[in-house]
C-alpha cells in the first residue's frame, strides 16, 4: 500500500510531540507542511532558510530517526525551503530544494597521555591537537565532514580505492589492506576518500581516535619537537592514535630525520593493529628520495590508484554537488562543463562555483551562453585541450541526431556527413591519432579517417552550404 506524504508527517509529529517542548513544537513544527512523497523521500515545506537552518542545527537527530521509523532504513527527508512568499497569490511561492545534511560526530574521546602538562609554558606541548587538561588530553581528529563517503561519487575510475577504503573503515587495522596508500594527479579525490575513510571509522567506532594530519604539519611538529628537546613526547602522541591518515607523504622525500622518526611510529602502529592511511601524488616505486625501509612498508598494503573520471561520472559529480547545495541547472549547461574539464574535479568543482555565483551576483540565467564564458575565463590558461566525445557531441546536436547514430554502422547520408564531419574536426583540433578518431567513432580504421577528411575539404571547396555547416560548427566547438 503507498503511504501518503501527509499521514507520513502526521506519524513523525505525533513522535516529535512526546520529545520536545508544547512550546518548541508549536513554534517550530507546527508550521512545516508536508508537500510529496516520493521513492522513500519525504519532501516538507518550511517558511524560511532560518527556519530550516534552525532545524537543522537542533532537531535533525530526531527527524533522522522519525523518518527512518516510518519510512525503513532507506528514508530520507528533504526541504523546499520558501525563499519568496508571493503575496498576490497569483503564483506559487518560488522556493528551492535542500537535502537533509548527512552530519557526523569527528570528536576523539579523552586519552591518556604520558606527559607532563604543567611543566612550563603552553608551547611546550609538543602537538597543536592537543587540549590540556588535569589527567587527559583531547585529540582534535581533523577530519572535514563535507568529505564524507555519501558525497564521494563512485566510477570505474576510483572503485577499487573506495571500495578498499570502505573495507578499512569498517575494520581498522584488522584488514589485508594495512597500510592503504591512495595515489593519483592533482584534484582527483585522495583527500576527500581520506578524510571519507576517517569519518566513516568514527561513525562505526565512535571510541576510536583518528587523526588526520599533512606531511608538512608532521613535518613542523616534529621541527618544534627537536627544538623544544622534547621528541619523546611527539612520538609517544602519535602513537596512542588508531587511525593515522597522513595527507601527501610526498613531501617527506629527502627530509631524512622526519623520515626516520615517522618510520618509527609507522611501525609501533602496524605492530599493534592500527590503522594507517596515506595519501600521495605518486605511486611508492617513483618516490625518489625516500627511506627504503619506509617505501617497502608501504607495499605492505594496498597501493590503489584513482584515476581521471569518465564522463558519466562527471556528469554525476556535477550533479551531487548541485543537489547538495539545492540549486537546479538546465542539463546542456551540466553536459558542456563535463565535457570541457576533464581532468581535475576540484577543476570542476570551481568551474560550478564560478557559474553559479555569477548567475546569483549579476542576476543572470544559467544558460549555455554563461556556462561557455565562464569556462574560457577558468580553462583558458590550462590550454584546455577539446575532446573527441565533446566534437561528437556538438556534431550531433547540430544536426539533430543522437549520439549513437554517429557510432553506428549506418550508411544513411545525413548520418555518414555527421560522422565525416566529427572525424574530421577530431583531427584538427585534438592530438588524437588516426586510429584513436577512428575507435571513437564506431570502431573505423585510419584509412576510413584520412577519407572522411579528404571529403570533407572537398566539400568545402565545392559546396556552399556544407562549407557554411562546417564554419557554424567550428565556432560552436572552438567557443
Amino acid at each position: 500500500m503507498k503511504k501518503n506524504c501527509k499521514a507520513v508527517w502526521d506519524n513523525c509529529l505525533k513522535v516529535i510531540k512526546d520529545n520536545i517542548s508544547h512550546q518548541s513544537f508549536k513554534t517550530w513544527f507546527e508550521p512545516i507542511k508536508p508537500v510529496k512523497l516520493d521513492d522513500n523521500i519525504l519532501t516538507i515545506m518550511v517558511p524560511s532558510q532560518f527556519f530550516y537552518e534552525w532545524l537543522e542545527e537542533h532537531y535533525i537527530s530526531l527527524l533522522k530517526k522519525t523518518i527512518k521509523k516510518e519510512l525503513g532504513p532507506e528514508g530520507r527527508l528533504e526541504y523546499s525551503i520558501i525563499m519568496d512568499n508571493n503575496l498576490s497569490g497569483s503564483n506559487p511561492p518560488y522556493t528551492v530544494k535542500f537535502p537533509t545534511s548527512n552530519k557526523t560526530a569527528t570528536s576523539n574521546p579523552a586519552v591518556n597521555m604520558p606527559i607532563d602538562l604543567n611543566k612550563g609554558s603552553s608551547k611546550e606541548i609538543p602537538n597543536p591537537f592537543i587540549i590540556p587538561g588535569l589527567k587527559k588530553i583531547k585529540v582534535n581528529s581533523q577530519l572535514n565532514e563535507n568529505y564524507s563517503f555519501d558525497n564521494f561519487i563512485e566510477g570505474d575510475c576510483n572503485r577499487l580505492a573506495r571500495s578498499a577504503g570502505f573495507a578499512v573503515a569498517s575494520n581498522p587495522g584488522k584488514t589485508a589492506f594495512n597500510p592503504l596508500l591512495i595515489y593519483s594527479n592533482v584534484g582527483l579525490g585522495k583527500t576527500h576518500l581520506a578524510h571519507a575513510i576517517g569519518l566513516e571509522v568514527k561513525v562505526n567506532f565512535p571510541e576510536k581516535t583518528v587523526l588526520y594530519v599533512t606531511s608538512e604539519q608532521f613535518t613542523n611538529q616534529y621541527i618544534e619537537a627537536v627544538k623544544n628537546n622534547n621528541q619523546n613526547d611527539f612520538i609517544h602522541f602519535y602513537q596512542m592514535i588508531d587511525v593515522l591518515i597522513v595527507d601527501d607523504i610526498q613531501f617527506l622525500v629527502k627530509k631524512e630525520k622526519t623520515q626516520e622518526i615517522y618510520f618509527h611510529i609507522f611501525n609501533h602502529l602496524h605492530q599493534n593493529n592500527k590503522q594507517l592511511i596515506i595519501t600521495s601524488d605518486k605511486p611508492p616505486v617513483e618516490m625518489e628520495g625516500m627511506n627504503a625501509r619506509l617505501l617497502s612498508r608501504f607495499k605492505w598494503g594496498l597501493s590503489a590508484d584513482l584515476q581521471v573520471p569518465d564522463l558519466e561520472t562527471r556528469i554525476a559529480i556535477i550533479e551531487k554537488k548541485l543537489y547538495k547545495d539545492g540549486v537546479e541547472m538546465p542539463k546542456d549547461v551540466i553536459e558542456y562543463l563535463a565535457y570541457s574539464i576533464t581532468s581535475n574535479v576540484r577543476e570542476l568543482e570551481g568551474a560550478l562555483i564560478s557559474i553559479l555565483a555569477q548567475s546569483s551576483l549579476n542576476k543572470k540565467a544559467i544558460n549555455l551562453e554563461l556556462a561557455k564564458k565562464m569556462i574560457d575565463k577558468f580553462v583558458k590558461n590550462t590550454s584546455r585541450e577539446i575532446s573527441i566525445d565533446y566534437i561528437q557531441k556538438v556534431v550531433s546536436d547540430y544536426f539533430g541526431l543522437p549520439l549513437e547514430a554517429i557510432h553506428s554502422k549506418t550508411r544513411k547520408r545525413e548520418i555518414v556527413q555527421a560522422r565525416q564531419l566529427a572525424m574530421y574536426f577530431s583531427k584538427k583540433l585534438t592530438k588524437a591519432s588516426l586510429a584513436t578518431i577512428g575507435l571513437h567513432c564506431g570502431n573505423k580504421d585510419h584509412a576510413t579517417v584520412l577519407h572522411a577528411c579528404r571529403t570533407v575539404n572537398n566539400l568545402i571547396e565545392t559546396d556552399k552550404q556544407f562549407r557554411n555547416y562546417v564554419e557554424e560548427l567550428d565556432k560552436k566547438i572552438t567557443l
